[in-house]
């Protein structure tokens, strides 16, 4: 009985040398990646913004209590302008557009009520797509703006503001 207690013992022993110089030890815990805040913007319930537009993009003046008169697209869905915008040339692009997608426009850009056509203008993005600008600026959209009439973009990081009917941005 002894004998045989003693050989297990002994397999047992020689197994473990064995998986030991094999490489056998216990494999390192697979890493598990950080959690971060996600990227992308949530999916709204208002239809993005076509990307390549089949008409003319026009505007429109809106307004709520809070900031007053600014800038819509046709269906009411708030423009906004970027500070970091310092010509008529847009910078945002890749992710940036994602979150802040371009007034794009086939043809000229048309003037709604309260709007000044003088103002409008297009200018050129690296992807061949003609953008809006208004008294200089480019205008974008921002994805999170769910409805008709939301602003939930003003104010974010300090360089994104709607944009007042005499093309400046309004720092409510």
């Amino acid at each position: 009985m002894k004998s045989k207690v003693s050989l297990s013992a002994g397999v047992l022993l020689v197994m473990s040398i064995v998986l030991a110089a094999c490489g056998g030890a216990p494999a390192a815990a697979t890493p598990v990646p950080p959690t971060t805040a996600p990227t992308t913007v949530p999916p709204t319930t208002m239809p993005a913004p076509q990307p390549t537009p089949s008409r003319p993009a026009a505007l429109k003046v809106t307004q709520n209590a809070t900031l007053g008169q600014f800038l819509a697209d046709d269906q009411g869905r708030t423009l906004y302008m970027f500070l970091n915008d310092t010509s008529t040339t847009s910078t945002c692009y890749d992710a940036c557009a994602k979150s802040w997608p371009p007034l794009l426009t086939q043809g000229q850009p048309t003037a709604g009520g309260g709007v000044n056509a003088s103002l409008l203008g297009t200018t050129q993005r690296t992807d061949g797509t003609t953008q809006v600008t208004y008294n200089g600026h480019p205008l974008y959209y921002f994805a999170n703006d769910a409805q008709p009439g939301d602003t939930k973009g003003q104010g974010i990081k300090q360089i994104w503001y709607v944009v007042s009917p005499a093309g400046d941005a309004i720092k409510k």
